[in-house]
This record gives structure tokens, sequence and C-alpha cells, in this order.
């Protein structure tokens, strides 16, 4: 008898399974109430014009905008020494706007979350468990017609 040689040992490698991609749920704006986050720099300095001007945006299309948050990266002294660092690129805010985006979305009784800035799905799926609401940009919502 003989050994079966050290290739004939190793489990056959499997193909990956094709990615599934999963749509989020069509968010109705119509009569929802809303939490509007912003996530802008320090250079940004028309923050607050972009931000109403998504609250007129989506009043328009039927949501009552029930809160708005702001992060802002680069203010403070700091922050402006944190800039070089990476944001977080799992959720895009850092763990206590999180937390504080939750807790105005349970004082409102909020419907959905709309960022201004856009998010990449695998933010969204992060950040839908932890706000439990869905989290849209309104980039999507504004495309979408």
């Amino acid at each position: 008898m003989h050994q079966p040689r050290r290739r004939d040992r190793r489990p056959a490698r499997r193909a990956r399974p094709e990615p599934t991609r999963h749509r989020a749920p069509r968010l109705t704006l119509v009569g929802a109430d809303v939490v509007v986050v912003g996530c802008f720099s320090a250079k940004e300095k028309d923050f607050a014009t972009l931000m109403t001007s998504a609250a007129t945006e989506l009043a328009a299309r039927g949501a009552r905008v029930v809160g708005q948050i702001v992060q802002r990266r680069g203010v403070s002294d700091g922050g402006v020494r944190k800039m070089g660092l990476p944001y977080s690129s799992r959720t895009l805010l850092s763990k206590g706007k999180v937390r504080e985006v939750a807790e105005a979305c349970e004082r409102a009784d909020a419907d959905a979350v709309i960022f201004v800035a856009s998010l990449s799905e695998r933010q969204q799926h992060a950040l839908t468990p932890l706000l439990d609401r869905p989290v849209v940009s309104l980039s999507e919502i504004l495309t979408a017609g």
C-alpha cells in the first residue's frame, strides 16, 4: 500500500457562492417621520444650508423632518489632530454620534434615518440594526424619483 500524496489529503476547494444583492426595503416617505444626519468636514463652511436644503427636499416628498444631527470633523483642536485618522468606514459616524442619533430617533419615534452623505450598502447594513430603523442616503431618494 502506498500513502496518498499530500495534495490528496487536503479538502477540495469549494467555489465561493455568488454574493447575493439584498435590496433594502423601499422606503415610503409620504407621512414618514425622519431624522436627517449630516457628516461634514471643517472645510465645509456652508453645512447648515446643505442640511436645510435636504430637509426641504424631504418635506417636498412628503416626509416630516423630526430631527437633524450634524457631525463635523476637524473643527476643534482635538478634531484637527484626528482629521488625519480614518473615520469609521463601517458607520461613517463616531460611536458617540451613532448613540446620539439612536436616542434622537427613539425620542422622536422616527420611521427612518436619512443621511445627507452617500452611504455604501455595507454602511446601510451596519447602521440599520444599530439605529433600529431603515437607513437611506439622500442621493438614493433623489435618484428614485
